[in-house]
């Protein structure tokens, strides 16, 4: 565990867009840690979205910061207007999250000020064809002007390098509240039915999969009659998932907490197409519950061994993921052990404070302050 005895950086700027889904709490979470430990934080985001609400709840300083998700005419004037509140904040590091704050920020500051990019997953991973060049070319340009780029995984510091993207990289696997998120509490009511109940949390959009989730599950109720299904949250593809999915899959919307999801669940699924490392079944193993993902960067280095060999399945493909979902649920007993596993893994390897420890460190470095005395190496 870090031990954080070190002088902290006097002010942090953290600019981010998205202001929800997993990004969003992941900043959340930094925050929170990062105020208890007694720096001054201010955060740069969009007015929408989870995210301002929660930070104002933590005491942080909320800068609105007009942004879209996607590049295009309008980054000259997100740049502007991140200009005029870097002035006005005067911040000793700024630290991006995510494709479009990681662009605007590097832009604006240009190294004046030491900034951390940290990717959340690769954005040329998102698009493809020209999209995709393009988004590849500027990483390789805009990596000049990050000071340090944290990766949440191997595989996507990998990715990032195969790529050619070069930069001074730093490792540091997600974290969860540990308090938050844990086997007891409140379980979400998850309707009629003595099947197995399968659940997955993200946002509802092409990158988390869920219309291959919803592909492959009559195959799955055909082989385990009267499983259930609930998608939890929001997105650009709820109209489509609804139109596409069988009647017994249920929409239970966006949530504040998705806890009690998890605890209500038999298995968490995630069929991600591209990933950094995923919150939500890292959130879920917290909760004592067994996950199955796709094989994307950062998914296998997330799970305990036993997960690893059996709780993979490939991305984008139907079949594969029933039959992988299928021989799942037929063995409860197994599934409750796997379990067991991979709560005692998140608790020894993604623990938030640990992930906050090592972000501060790597503050500390850029501002020539001294590191923490005492601190375990962060593993995967």
């Amino acid at each position: 565990m870090h031990v954080t005895s070190a002088p902290l950086p006097p002010h942090v700027l953290h600019v981010t867009q998205p202001v929800d889904g997993g990004v969003a709490r992941v900043v959340a979470d930094l925050v929170r840690m990062q105020r208890a430990a007694g720096m001054q934080v201010s955060v740069a985001c969009p007015a929408s979205g989870e995210l301002p609400g929660r930070l104002a709840a933590l005491g942080c300083e909320v800068l609105e910061w007009e942004a879209s998700r996607a590049p295009g005419r309008q980054v000259p004037g997100e740049c502007r207007r991140l200009a005029r509140l870097v002035r006005r904040v005067r911040p000793q590091l700024i630290h991006a999250h995510s494709a479009k704050a990681g662009l605007v920020s590097r832009l604006v500051v240009r190294g004046r000020i030491p900034t951390v990019f940290q990717p959340h997953a690769w954005s040329f991973e998102a698009v493809g064809g020209l999209g995709a060049r393009l988004a590849l070319t500027w990483e390789r340009r805009g990596a000049r002007w990050a000071s340090r780029l944290i990766c949440v995984s191997g595989a996507e510091q990998r990715t990032g390098s195969s790529h050619g993207i070069e930069a001074p990289w730093r490792l540091v696997p997600n974290g969860v509240d540990l308090e938050r998120f844990r086997p007891e509490g409140p379980a979400a009511e998850a309707g009629a039915g003595a099947g197995p109940l399968v659940v997955c949390v993200g946002r509802l959009c092409r990158q988390k999969g869920q219309d291959v989730l919803v592909e492959a599950w009559p195959d799955v109720l055909a082989t385990v009659p009267g499983a259930r299904l609930v998608l939890v949250g929001d997105g650009p593809d709820l109209d489509p998932l609804r139109a596409a999915a069988p009647p017994s899959v249920r929409f239970a919307g966006a949530v504040a907490d998705p806890a009690p999801w998890y605890r209500a669940a038999d298995l968490v699924v995630l069929p991600s197409r591209w990933e950094g490392i995923a919150l939500a079944p890292l959130e879920a193993m917290a909760c004592g519950k067994p996950v199955l993902l796709t094989d994307v960067d950062g998914a296998r280095e997330s799970l305990p061994p036993p997960l690893a060999r059996r709780c993979l399945a490939p991305p984008d493909d139907p079949a594969a993921l029933a039959g992988a979902l299928t021989g799942l649920l037929r063995d409860a007993d197994a599934l409750r052990d796997l379990g067991r596993q991979a709560q005692g893994h998140v608790h020894a390897h993604h623990d938030v404070r640990r992930t906050a420890g090592a972000v501060t460190d790597v503050y500390r470095e850029l501002l020539g302050l001294e590191t923490s005395e005492c601190r375990e190496p962060i593993a995967t």
